[in-house]
């Protein structure tokens, strides 16, 4: 028999002897960063945050959109998920914001070089095929129980969308387009940021917000490693067979992922 878990269990137990600083360090400044987010949320009151996405909503998405984010958030607070919500959102917010520093770079790369393409193909259909459980294992080894190995776990699963629709959206660039800036003496950092960018934008737009969904069903999974909010909820409610509450949780993660869907598709529709 081929034992690959044994060569895999080494592997991350090696990682975890001779990068324990690191990881502390990592641990520190992603933990730091989530409950910043998450302190600036809490102060701000609720009728202010619901009325900047209903603002964000009308403005980015319509008036249907910001009638449902009015009516979704204020059935999150009347059911008394107000805190668990923002938890969750600054989880989503922020593992969306570090997996999109780390995507986007790594999607120009690979549509300005073929071979760094080649190799990062498999690796991208490894992370979306692989279950997200698994990824939960490593997390849990490298930074203990909390919201920096649920916000790990959720960069690494959320990442690659962003990585292939940024590559993407600069292959379809036509190469008209590119040839004529580089024929009045555009350089290659001009060519990118002035020409290829812009073009690719709407696309690169999509990949954001698959990016943020992806985010969002990592939720409940996270939840399993004292990550919180609105997954913790859903949690309790099949841990203790509480059937109401376990749905009230999940209105409440379907009522954030709407409206965070139909704002960044409202985004990229305007920007086409």
């Amino acid at each position: 028999m081929i034992h690959i878990g044994q060569y895999i269990e080494a592997a991350i137990e090696w990682l975890t002897d001779h990068f324990a600083p690191f990881f502390d360090v990592l641990n520190i400044g992603i933990g730091g960063f989530i409950s910043g987010f998450q302190e600036i949320l809490f102060a701000v009151p609720f009728y202010i945050t619901i009325s900047l996405f209903v603002l964000l909503a009308w403005f980015k998405s319509g008036k249907g959109t910001s009638i449902f984010t009015l009516l979704g958030l204020l059935l999150i607070y009347g059911m008394g998920f107000w805190k668990e919500t923002m938890e969750t959102l600054a989880l989503v917010l922020s593992s969306s914001f570090i997996a999109l520093l780390l995507g986007i770079p790594l999607g120009i790369w690979t549509a300005n070089n073929n071979r760094c393409h080649k190799i990062m193909r498999p690796i991208l259909d490894f992370m979306q095929t692989m279950p997200a459980f698994v990824y939960l294992i490593p997390a849990v080894l490298f930074f203990g129980l909390g919201t920096v190995p649920g916000a790990f776990a959720t960069i690494i699963f959320a990442m690659p969308p962003v990585v292939r629709l940024t590559g993407l959206g600069i292959l379809q660039v036509p190469k008209s387009v590119t040839e004529a800036a580089r024929s009045f003496g555009a350089t290659r950092r001009q060519q990118l940021f002035k020409v290829q960018l812009p073009l690719a934008l709407p696309t690169i737009l999509t990949g954001i917000n698959q990016t943020i969904m992806m985010s969002l069903s990592m939720v409940v999974i996270a939840a399993m490693i004292s990550a919180g909010g609105l997954g913790e909820v859903v949690l309790k409610g099949i841990t203790q067979m509480k059937i109401g509450l376990g749905f009230e949780g999940g209105i409440g993660v379907v009522i954030l992922a709407i409206i965070l869907d139909r704002i960044t598709q409202g985004i990229a529709q305007k920007k086409k």
